[in-house]
């Protein structure tokens, strides 16, 4: 007797072996059979010809305080993420010093993009150790399984105070060692990574640099030394990859004998930097180094909006007279009050602002009802004014007031230099790299990048029209099974006999990642984008349903996960 069968599903199993038509029994939580299923079971779904996939295994979220609220770990819950990783980029919540939790706020803020009073009001700092954090994230059940790293911005302030943030100062030798003494005991509670960022985008809400930045190499080799004697994580890096910097990393990792995980990403001011990163990742691997490359896949893009973030015109005078009204209030006067027209329009501010808008608006595009986050360039908002004969500000203005006002234009500021994804799709190809760089849980009010996984299926798997696609396999392998590899969750990402019983059903022609829009229910009315995905007929966690026809069961079988888990077979 089985716990459940799932029949007649095409079954794409995580190896990247080629899919094939067959069933799956599972029973007390993981797969039992894949194939021609006999024998009875509690429950059948006749699939029908969807797809039956491993639950996606997200290892770049930043989930770290909204784990400690939202049981529903939303909105990777709704795109079929059956784990997520979060403490990346250097950032996190512990451990931390009673009286210090602003600091953590403050940075967490400017960082990600979250904002610090929704932060606050949601967190409640019950611990101070990061294994204390670890117990509190254990207590509450949720919908998915996740996992922590410790992040070293919060270490760093932890065991230095403010010298560890004023970039003045480096850490004394009874520090490092007791950097060591720390990571060892975070790590022997369960911690799957060691997170730092190396980069100075990364900056605390007040303007300061985040404080992993200036971390040289006395600092890196205690760091690694840690992580040797722990014989356990991973060392994740957000990096701009200046010179040396690939090298000090690469010693790091030599020493502690542990995977390197960095961030690939490409940067207009250096568009082939990302190249050479991975070039030197392949020459690592060579030499015996574990190193992988965390890439998207597709531009990382801001979204200009009336009611979010980033609003072209929420700088100018005569709008903030009107923001205070409701949207389609707002929308309503943007479209016929001529007066206010014409000051939006050619009566610009002259600040930094403005002087932005108008580079951006030279990259940016109508995201439209079709979604499209490959757009050509001559659609770009700047180009289509000009074959129209008006002004870029006015096309923006008729864009953004459109019906009720909630239209959004796309500015992708990484991974499109080039003017298309034929750069990203050479970095999912690479035999280096693994799918990364979806922020989950950060960047609330301008990025909306959880809908990754949904998205590489539905672009690179089926819609895209500018270049190659890729097959379904190569792509459920690169986000299950070697997503998991990665962080030593070999329990999990391959629907096999043995094998954690997390997946997916989809209906792959209905598989659509959803338009976004700003809802309001994070902790102080504050507001997140999301995107709700259409085609997941059931979603899976530990044998039980979480998810069915894209609507929550209210089961909650997610546990925290304490470390590399072993290979059942």
């Amino acid at each position: 007797m089985h716990d459940l069968v799932i029949r007649n599903a095409k079954i794409i199993d995580g190896s990247g072996n080629a899919g094939f038509v067959g069933d799956l029994a599972a029973s007390t939580g993981v797969v039992t059979h894949v194939g021609e299923v006999d024998g009875r079971s509690r429950r059948e779904i006749d699939a029908d010809g969807q797809l039956l996939l491993p639950g996606w295994v997200d290892i770049h979220t930043h989930y770290d305080g909204q784990a400690t609220w939202d049981p529903e770990m939303s909105p990777s819950s709704w795109h079929g993420v059956t784990t997520a990783v979060f403490g990346n980029c250097g950032v996190g919540f512990a451990p931390v010093k009673r009286g210090s939790e602003e600091f953590l706020l403050n940075l967490m803020e400017g960082v990600e993009d979250i904002p610090g009073s929704v932060l606050a009001e949601g967190i409640d700092f019950t611990w101070q150790s990061y294994p204390e954090y670890l117990d509190a994230l254990e207590s509450m059940p949720r919908v998915l399984d996740v996992g922590s790293q410790i992040p070293h911005g919060a270490l760093r302030f932890f065991v230095m105070g403010e010298r560890g943030a004023d970039h003045q100062e480096v850490p004394t030798a009874a520090e490092l060692l007791q950097f060591e003494k720390l990571i060892v005991e975070g790590f022997q509670a369960g911690a799957l990574g060691f997170s730092t960022s190396r980069t100075a985008k990364h900056k605390a809400a007040d303007g300061r640099l985040t404080p992993s930045l200036s971390a040289a190499e006395p600092e890196l080799a205690a760091i690694a030394n840690a992580m040797k004697l722990a014989d356990s994580g991973v060392l994740q890096v957000n990096s701009d990859f200046g010179p040396g910097e690939f090298e000090m990393l690469r010693e790091a990792a030599l020493i502690s004998g542990r995977p390197l995980s960095a961030l690939i990403i490409q940067v207009d001011h250096a568009p082939d930097l990302w190249r050479e990163t991975l070039a030197q990742i392949g020459e690592a691997n060579a030499q015996g180094i574990v190193a992988n490359g965390q890439v998207g896949c597709r531009p990382i893009g801001v979204l200009l909006g009336l009611d979010v973030t980033v609003n072209p015109f929420g700088n100018h005078p005569a709008y903030k007279k009107i923001e205070h009204l409701p949207l389609r209030e707002r929308a309503a006067l943007l479209r016929t009050n001529h007066d206010l027209r014409n000051k939006l329009i050619n009566e610009r501010p002259v600040d930094s602002w403005s002087e932005w808008m108008d580079y951006a608006l030279t990259r940016a595009y109508d995201l439209g009802p079709e979604l499209n986050y490959e757009p050509d360039p001559s659609t770009s908002v700047s180009e289509r004014a000009r074959a129209m004969g008006c002004s870029a500000w006015e096309l923006v203005l008729n864009l953004l007031a459109s019906e009720g006002g909630d239209n959004l234009l796309l500015y992708p500021f990484e991974n499109y230099s080039s003017g298309s994804m034929n750069e990203i799709h050479e970095m999912l190809t690479d035999p280096y790299t693994i799918c990364g760089v979806g922020d989950a849980g950060a960047h609330v009010g301008t990025i909306c990048d959880a809908s990754y996984p949904t998205y590489l299926l539905t672009h690179w798997g089926r819609d895209r029209t500018r270049g190659e696609k890729l097959p379904l396999e190569f792509l459920v392998n690169k986000q299950t099974r070697r997503t998991a590899e990665v962080y030593g969750l070999r329990d999990r990402g391959l629907l096999k006999p043995g094998y954690k019983a997390d997946f997916n059903v989809i209906d792959f022609e209905q598989l659509s990642v959803g338009t976004p829009e700003l809802i309001r229910d994070l902790p102080a009315g504050g507001k997140r984008l999301v995107q709700r995905p259409s085609g997941y007929a059931h979603t899976f966690v530990s044998g039980i349903e979480v998810a069915c026809g894209g609507e929550a069961t209210g089961s909650r079988p997610g546990r925290l996960i304490r470390g590399a888990q072993s290979d059942p077979l």
